[in-house]
């Protein structure tokens, strides 16, 4: 996880800072992943043996059976198998695709700046845009003083 965030924060080469950020993803992903699976759990599909063979879940009306309700009037069942949690796998499919789209829009702005500039190195784009600036901020000043004269 480190080693993402070292390059995205070392680099000065654009795509290699894209890089950076992608594998900072993709470690951030496997722990979230890693955190919902539960050591001897199944996959989060009700198997038969958990559900009571008198129990119909298709009706919603019906009350539930006595075998189906706690002390304090909530449902419960006696789960002969432990299963893993599914949220961390959905919100980090959600992750992906968004990495997916921050990644090609990067590249995209990536390929602007080179066109624009003719390099992707941080630092040279940097001087690059500081010389402009002050060839601008110079040029504003000689033509204040061709105004004022």
């Amino acid at each position: 996880m480190m080693i993402g965030l070292y390059i995205a924060f070392s680099a000065e080469n654009l795509i290699k800072r894209l890089v950076g950020l992608s594998i900072f993803q993709t470690t951030i992903c496997l722990f979230y992943v890693s955190l919902g699976k539960v050591s001897g759990g199944t996959a989060p599909i009700l198997l038969p043996e958990d559900t009571p063979y008198h129990y119909d879940p298709v009706h919603e009306g019906a009350p539930a059976p006595d075998s189906l309700v706690a002390a304090a009037g909530d449902r419960f069942a006696d789960l002969h198998h432990v299963y893993s949690n599914p949220l961390p796998h959905v919100l980090m499919l959600t992750a992906i695709v968004v990495g997916v789209a921050t990644l090609s829009l990067g590249l995209a702005l990536i390929v602007r700046i080179r066109e624009a500039y003719g390099t992707i190195e941080a630092d040279e784009v940097r001087e690059i845009d500081m010389q402009t600036a002050l060839a601008q901020e110079l040029e504003a000043d000689k033509d204040i003083k061709e105004a004022s004269a």
